[in-house]
C-alpha cells in the first residue's frame, strides 16, 4: 500500500473530460492505496510573493494565508505526488505552476552542489517521487511534451525526487497507470 497525492490542476469546470479522468484515477488507486486529492480549482491559492518568510521568519511555514498548507503534509507524507494537468498554450495549468511554486517552503534556503549543480538542500529526511498525468492539445507537439518533462525533470531534482513517469491521456490507458505505480 502506498501513499499517493493527487493534485488536480485543470483550471476548466468541474466535469470536464480531464477531471473525470482524475477521479476515476483517484477511485481506481484508492482500492488499494491510501490518496489524497487535491482539486486546485476547488482551493484559494495565491502566488509566491517571494518574500522569503517561509526561509527566514517563520522556517517552513509560508506566510500567505491560503488553503496551500493543506498540500504540505501529504505531499510529504506521500511515497508518490502525481501532478495532473491538461497542457494550456503548451505547458501545464498555471493553477498547477502556481502550487509547484508554493511548494518552497518545504525545501531549505541553504544550498549544496548535487548533480554537479546548486540546488536547497532538504528540510525534511524523505520526498515523494513525482509522476506527471497530462492531457494534450490538438496542437501539442512531441517537443511540448519534452519541455513539460524538463522542466518536472529540473523541479525534481531540486525538490529531492525524480519524475518515475510522465503519462499523457492520448496515449495512456486507466490499466497502464496502474501498473506503473504498482511497479514503482
Amino acid at each position: 500500500m502506498m501513499n499517493v497525492t493527487i493534485i488536480n490542476g485543470d483550471p476548466d469546470q468541474q466535469g470536464s473530460e480531464f477531471s473525470s479522468l482524475v477521479s476515476s484515477l483517484t477511485n481506481m488507486l484508492s482500492t488499494n492505496h491510501h490518496v489524497w486529492n487535491f482539486d486546485l480549482r476547488e482551493m484559494n491559492i495565491r502566488q509566491c510573493t517571494g518574500c522569503w518568510a517561509c526561509w527566514w521568519k517563520t522556517p517552513g511555514i509560508c506566510a500567505i494565508k491560503d488553503d496551500v498548507p493543506l498540500v504540505y503534509k501529504p505531499v510529504l507524507s506521500s511515497d508518490l505526488v502525481i501532478f495532473a494537468s491538461p497542457l494550456r498554450v503548451g505547458f501545464t495549468s498555471a493553477l498547477l505552476k502556481t502550487l509547484q511554486d508554493r511548494l518552497i517552503p518545504l525545501l531549505h534556503p541553504y544550498m549544496e552542489i548535487r548533480k554537479g549543480e546548486i540546488h536547497h538542500r532538504k528540510r525534511y529526511p524523505k520526498y515523494p517521487l513525482l509522476s506527471l498525468l497530462i492531457q494534450g492539445e490538438s496542437e501539442t507537439t512531441a517537443e511540448d511534451i519534452e519541455i513539460v518533462r524538463d522542466v518536472y525533470n529540473r523541479f525534481a531534482i531540486n525538490f529531492h525526487s525524480e519524475v518515475k513517469k510522465i503519462w499523457t491521456t492520448d496515449h495512456t490507458k486507466m490499466e497502464d497507470i496502474r501498473h506503473d505505480i504498482y511497479n514503482f
